[in-house]
């Protein structure tokens, strides 16, 4: 369950990464800028962060990344553009759309370790144990600097968020 969590929190900042590996071109940005294309199929926040599953789209994905590679090994996305995110209680039909076009960094590590930094509005999604201890709601939209940190194991090991919460995605869905 914990690699799930840290699966959807950092899906949404990558667009769940999965454009990075079928990305074309995006000459209108740069040079190596590349579309990062929305997940295939839909994508469904289990119950145990809310208590009811939540359905996520992505009503507008004009988001593009750039892949920087270190000597060390390591590689960092740069990620910009425009980005919608929807969340639905899929019991209730009840809906939140936010934008969420940040900027923002995720960086791979050698080790299997990832830290991203997120800018401007951001979605996160913690399992309620984690959220409990950094004091957050388990599903948020922010608004200001965020920063996790994920070991190799996928544990969240560091949640620092400098700005603050907007919307306490579970109690408005509810």
């Amino acid at each position: 369950m914990r690699r799930l969590a840290v699966i959807v929190a950092l899906g949404a900042l990558l667009g769940m990464f999965a454009g990075v590996v079928t990305a074309a071109p995006a000459l209108a940005r740069g040079p190596k800028w590349q579309f990062n294309a929305p997940p295939p199929g839909p994508v469904i926040l289990p119950a145990d962060f809310c208590g009811f599953q939540i359905g996520v789209s992505f009503p507008v994905d004009k988001e593009y990344f750039k892949v920087l590679k270190a000597a060390d090994g390591s590689m960092t996305l740069l990620i910009t553009g425009s980005l919608t995110l929807s969340n639905t209680n899929l019991s209730t039909g009840k809906t939140i759309t936010a934008n969420i076009s940040g900027p923002g960094t995720a960086t791979f590590f050698p080790d299997g370790s990832v830290t991203t930094k997120e800018l401007g509005h951001a979605v996160y999604a913690l399992e309620p144990a984690d959220a409990q201890r950094f004091g957050v709601p388990p599903v948020g939209l922010t608004a200001g600097p965020l920063t996790t940190s994920v070991d190799a194991n996928g544990n969240l090991t560091s949640f620092s968020l400098q700005g603050h919460v907007l919307v306490d995605v579970c109690a408005a869905l509810s």
